[in-house]
C-alpha cells in the first residue's frame, strides 16, 4: 500500500521528499505538513513501475523515531500532510485497507477448503481443467491472487464474509439468479431483439407471473442487487409500480473473476454480466453497469472482427467472446449482457491471464502446472509463446490505431495438445473502453472505419497516438508482460534481466514488423515504448478512491496516469 502512495506521488510523497543516505540505504524525509512533523520513509529498489518502493521499517516519525508500522497509523500520517480537501479519500482507502485485509484473512483461513472443493469438482491435476467450466477454477485462484498495481485488489466494497462464501469467485460456489419482469416498453434489446436471447431466458410465466408474458421481459438480477439498490433504480426510472420482481430463483450460476459476471450452468458456453451495488479496484469503480458500455462493447466488438478480416494470421489464433446481444431498461442496476463464448474449447485449458502466478491446488504456481503439461516444465517457453502472439496482436492493432483495455482479467489463454505439439490461443472479452486513433482507423480501415458516432463514450476517440499508446503501455506492457517478468523473477523462475530481455525482444519483433516509417504505428511505438526515458503508468488509488475527480483531475479513473522507469530499456534491463 505504501509504495502504491508513493509510485503514485501521493502528498507528494516522490516530488516533496528528500533523499537521504543512510547506512542501511536511501531514506526520504518529508517535510512537516502543518500539524505533524516529518516523516522518514526507507526505500527499496522496485524498478517495475516505480524506481522505489517502501521498505521496512515503513515510515518513522523524525520527532521521537516512533515507527508507523500499521495501515491506520501510516495513513493517520499521510492523511496529515493531505489537503483538508483529500482528508476523507484517505478515511475511505483506510477502510478500503481493511476492508482487503480481512479478506486476505478469510483466504488464508479457507484455502484448504477450497482446493478441495475445486480438485473434487474439476480433478485433482489443475492443467488437466479443461473447457469453459474448468476455467471457472482457474477464475477462483485467479481471485486469491493480489493484482500486479493495486494493493487492495482483493477487497469488495461492503460485503461482509457471508456474502463472500456465497457469492464471490474464490469460493467456487453455486447460486440461482433472480428474476425482474420489466415492461417490454421500458426495455431495449440489441444484437436481434427478443428473438436473439438466449434459449434458456424465462418467459414471466416460468417465473410464476403468467398475466405478464404479452407485456413485460424477464431482466436477471444478481442477488446482491436485491433489496435497497434494486428498490432505489426502480424509483428512478419510474418503474416502481410496474416492474415485478419475481419470488421464483432460476438458472443456477458460477460467479466469474470478475463477480458480476456469472457463468450459467445449463449452457456452459453463456456468461451474463449483471450490474452489482459494490465496487473494486478502487471505491469510485462501480460494479455497476452503464447503458453505454454495453454500446460501446458491441461496437467495439464488430470493429476488431473487420481488422481480423483483413488480417487472416489471426483467424485462428484469436478469438472473440460475442458481445453484440444485451438489454437493459436505461439504467445502471438494471441491465444484462449475454456474453456468448465460442464453440469448440471443451478439450482446452482456458486460463485467465490473471490466474498464471496463483497458487494452484498442492502450492505450486499455475504457470508452472501448465508448463509440466504443454512446454516441457519450462514456464519462459509457455510465457514467449503468449507473449509472441499477445504482442504480434496488440501491434498490428496499434497500427490500425486502435488500444484495448485488455487487461489480465480479459485475456484467456486457450491451449490444446495436437499432434504437431502444443497449440496457443487467445481468447478477448470485455472491448468496451478502448482508445481509438480516428486518424489512423481513416488511413488503413477507409469505408470499413468506425463512425464515432456509433460509439455511446466520447472519450474513445482521438486524433491522435497518445491515449492509445497509454492504453497500449498500461496494460498490455506493464499487466500483461511486466507483471510476469518480475513476477517470475521474484518466485525464482529464471534472473530478472532474462525475463526483462524475452519481454523486450519479443516486442521489437512484433513493433518491428510495422515498419520504420517516421511517423508510422512502428515508429510511435519504439519512441513511445521501447526507448522511452519514462513510461506511463496507472495512478488507481489516487483516481479510485484518494481524490474527487476535481481533484485528481481525471477524466477517466482507469486511466488516469503517472510516470514510472522504463524497466525495457538496455541499461534497465542488466541487472
Amino acid at each position: 500500500m505504501l509504495s502504491a502512495l508513493l509510485r503514485e506521488d501521493v502528498v507528494g510523497l516522490r516530488s516533496a521528499g528528500t533523499r537521504l543516505e543512510r547506512p542501511d540505504g536511501p531514506w526520504l524525509r518529508l517535510p512537516a505538513g502543518p500539524a505533524a512533523g516529518a516523516l522518514l520513509l526507507p526505500l527499496g529498489a522496485d524498478g517495475y513501475q516505480s524506481t522505489w518502493a517502501a521498505r521496512l521499517p515503513l515510515l518513522v516519525r523524525e520527532s521521537d523515531g516512533a515507527r508507523l508500522t500499521t495501515v491506520d497509523a501510516v495513513l493517520t500520517a499521510l492523511r496529515a500532510l493531505a489537503d483538508p480537501a483529500d482528508r476523507p479519500g484517505f478515511d475511505a482507502f483506510a477502510e478500503e485497507c481493511r476492508q482487503t485485509l480481512a479478506t486476505m484473512r478469510l483466504h488464508t483461513r479457507t484455502r484448504d477448503a477450497v482446493d478441495r472443493l475445486l480438485t473434487e469438482r474439476h480433478g485433482t491435476s489443475p492443467a488437466a481443467w479443461q473447457g469453459l467450466t474448468g476455467g471457472l477454477a482457474y477464475d477462483t485462484l485467479a481471485a486469491r491472487t493480489d493484482h500486479p498495481v493495486y494493493p487492495t485488489s482483493r477487497g469488495r466494497s461492503g460485503l461482509d464474509d457471508g456474502q463472500l462464501h456465497a457469492y464471490a469467485p474464490e469460493f467456487h460456489p453455486r447460486f440461482a439468479l433472480r428474476w425482474l419482469a420489466v415492461p417490454r416498453a421500458a426495455t431495449t434489446v440489441a444484437g436481434g431483439g427478443t428473438a436473439a436471447l438466449p434459449a434458456c431466458w424465462p418467459a414471466p410465466a416460468e417465473l410464476g407471473l403468467p398475466r405478464l408474458d404479452e407485456s413485460h421481459l424477464a431482466l436477471p438480477v444478481h442477488p446482491l442487487t436485491l433489496g435497497d439498490p434494486l428498490r432505489e433504480a426502480l424509483r428512478e426510472t419510474g418503474l416502481e409500480g410496474e416492474a415485478v420482481l419475481s419470488a421464483r430463483p432460476l438458472l443456477d450460476a458460477v460467479p466469474t473473476l470478475s463477480m458480476r459476471t456469472v457463468a450459467i450452468d445449463a449452457d456452459p458456453r453463456l456468461h451474463l454480466k449483471l450490474p452489482l451495488a459494490t465496487a473494486t479496484l478502487g471505491l469510485r469503480n462501480r460494479r455497476t453497469i452503464k447503458p453505454r458500455t454495453l454500446i460501446d462493447g458491441a461496437e467495439g466488438q464488430r470493429l476488431l472482427e473487420t481488422v481480423i478480416a483483413r488480417e487472416p494470421r489471426f483467424a485462428e489464433s484469436v478469438l472473440q467472446a460475442d458481445e453484440t446481444v444485451y438489454a437493459h431498461a436505461d439504467h445502471e442496476l438494471l441491465a444484462v449482457l449475454c456474453r456468448r463464448y465460442p464453440a469448440g474449447l471443451d478439450g482446452s485449458a482456458v486460463v485467465p491471464m490473471a490466474a498464471l502466478l496463483g497458487r494452484a491446488p498442492g502450492g505450486r504456481l499455475v504457470i508452472d502446472e501448465l508448463a509440466d503439461r504443454f512446454y516441457g516444465g519450462d514456464p519462459l517457453a509457455l510465457l514467449d509463446a503468449a507473449l509472441t502472439l499477445l504482442f504480434d496482436w496488440q501491434t498490428t492493432l496499434f497500427g490500425y490505431g486502435i488500444g484495448l483495455e485488455s487487461h489480465q482479467q480479459n485475456i484467456s489463454l486457450v491451449l490444446d495438445e495436437g499432434a504437431h505439439g502444443t497449440r496457443l490461443r487467445l481468447l478477448f472479452k470485455d472491448n468496451d473502453a478502448p482508445r481509438l486513433n480516428a486518424v489512423r482507423l481513416r488511413e488503413t480501415l477507409g469505408d470499413d472505419a468506425p463512425d464515432p458516432a456509433d460509439f455511446a463514450d466520447p472519450r474513445i476517440f482521438a486524433d491522435h497516438d497518445r491515449p492509445v499508446l497509454d492504453l497500449f503501455t498500461t496494460i498490455t506492457l506493464h499487466l500483461c508482460a511486466g507483471s510476469y517478468a518480475f513476477g517470475l523473477a521474484r518466485h525464482g523462475r529464471a534472473p530478472l534481466d532474462r525475463l526483462l530481455s524475452l519481454v523486450r525482444d519479443r516486442l521489437a519483433e512484433a513493433v518491428a514488423r510495422l515498419g520504420t516509417a517516421p511517423g508510422g504505428p512502428g515508429a510511435a511505438l519504439r519512441a513511445h515504448v521501447l526507448d522511452a526515458a519514462e513510461l506511463p503508468v496507472k495512478a488507481m488509488v489516487s483516481a479510485g478512491t484518494l481524490l474527487s475527480k476535481e481533484r485528481s483531475g481525471a477524466a477517466d479513473i482507469n486511466k488516469h496516469y503517472t510516470t514510472g522507469p522504463n524497466y525495457l530499456l538496455p541499461t534497465g534491463i542488466s541487472r
